[in-house]
């Protein structure tokens, strides 16, 4: 079986330049930084400049405004990592499906202070599962999961185009926003116990943590004009041809 969202019927009025950049910097680093780097480069890569909770927090038992800045800088640069192509082009195509109306109804500025938040936030709650962890966590998907959380509060009617196929049955069909992004979070709540026993893999605390935070911060930073949970624009469940 195969489900695969592709495109919303959610249009924006202005060009979201600021969603743009996030995910062309994120193909870059990947495309210019990581993908020529042998085994070992990419293992020192990793343990760099992704976001490692150990020693994060062994910062604030042996303070030195060089050792803090690096690990505080690497919450971002963590963001902006990802650990092969799939991982990354899974992250940039819910960034390019959902990002642009989290920008339109927040604000440029606003949008891009919401996503890096969501980012700290989620790279928080991983850490705080397991603060000795020694395992580097990279992606974007904790900022994302913010953008998501945000996304389904004020557009939860609106319809995602979802290519399926199972077994003899393919075709597309509009699925609002609360059924697919509901089954996604649902996937992340299930997943969550098992994630805490395992040494890496996914780091699902950080998609629970960046959704929340997206979730709680997007009535506050929102535009006055916006409103929580529009309708779509399209019947739900029609069949796109």
């Amino acid at each position: 079986m195969i489900i695969f969202p592709y495109r919303d019927d959610n249009p924006t009025r202005s060009f979201p330049i600021v969603n743009w950049l996030l995910i062309l910097t994120n193909i870059w680093v990947f495309f210019a930084w990581q993908l020529p780097l042998g085994v070992e480069e990419k293992a020192v890569y990793f343990s760099s400049f992704g976001f490692i909770p150990s020693t994060f927090f062994s910062q604030f038992s042996n303070f030195s405004f060089q050792n803090s800045a690096w690990e505080w800088s690497t919450i971002f640069t963590s963001m902006f990592s990802h650990g092969g192509i799939f991982h990354l082009l899974g992250n940039l195509l819910f960034l390019y499906l959902y990002g642009d109306n989290m920008e339109e109804a927040l604000g440029k500025i606003w949008y891009l202070i919401f996503y890096l938040s969501c980012g700290i936030l989620a790279a928080f709650a991983q850490a705080l599962t397991n603060p000795e962890s020694q395992i580097p966590m990279v992606g974007a998907s904790g900022a994302i999961s913010g953008v998501i959380g945000g996304y389904i509060l004020l557009y939860p009617k609106a319809n995602v185009r979802v290519f399926y196929w199972i077994i003899f049955f393919i075709g597309t069909l509009y699925v609002p926003a609360y059924i697919v992004l509901g089954f996604w979070l649902v996937q992340q709540v299930i997943a969550f116990p098992s994630s805490m026993e395992s040494a890496g893999g996914v780091a699902i605390a950080a998609h629970l943590g960046g959704f929340i935070s997206g979730f709680f911060l997007t009535p506050f930073l929102k535009k006055s004009n916006i409103k929580l949970f529009q309708t779509g624009n399209t019947k739900a469940f029609s069949r796109y041809r």
